[in-house]
């Protein structure tokens, strides 16, 4: 991990074969990719500029989490498709994680957003940091507190360097989820 304060960019390397997932077919739980986190406050907004700076990987990506317990966190990346495609990859995990594939995105980068709306969560993604698409609102069912950050994963490849520039932080979520704003 680094972070080049004259730029304002955090770099996460994933070491070979790491990832977040709660398999839905039973495969074992996997938990050790490389993560860096803080205590999510009550109401916010967390965004950034996602590049993977890496060649890519089936299945790698940059990301921004939210971790309860191993059991009960989610993720929103800017992965790589077993297609060679990268795109907008959701997953929500309460026991076991979903997986949910968004929009392919061409460009070398991706914004993503994580949101504190009440007791739920927002995720969203955009193309220039202001317009922002609706992925997905949801739940945790935890009463555990919940850290929220970034991460790099490298499920199938020997590494993954994502970097975040353009970190966002404010105190309010947007005030109407799916605008746009």
């Amino acid at each position: 991990m680094s972070y080049d304060e004259a730029e304002g960019t955090l770099t996460l390397t994933a070491a070979p074969g790491v990832d977040w997932t709660n398999d839905s077919l039973g495969g074992e739980p996997q938990h050790a990719a490389t993560a860096l986190g803080f205590r999510a406050p009550a109401a916010f907004s967390l965004s950034a500029r996602v590049l993977v700076a890496s060649p890519r990987t089936t299945f790698d990506a940059g990301v921004l989490t939210l971790w309860a317990d191993s059991d009960h966190w989610a993720k929103l990346c800017f992965e790589y498709s077993p297609q060679g495609e990268a795109m907008v990859v959701s997953v929500v995990t309460n026991g076991y994680s979903d997986d949910s594939n968004g929009p392919l995105v061409t460009a070398p980068w991706i914004y993503l957003r994580v949101s504190r709306v009440g007791p739920a969560w927002a995720f969203h993604s955009s193309a220039d940091g202001r317009e922002w698409s609706f992925v997905r609102l949801f739940r945790l069912d935890s009463d555990k507190p919940v850290h929220v950050g970034f991460m790099s994963q490298a499920p199938m490849g020997e590494s993954c360097e994502a970097r975040f520039d353009a970190i966002e932080w404010t105190e309010e979520p947007p005030a109407d989820l799916r605008d746009g704003s």
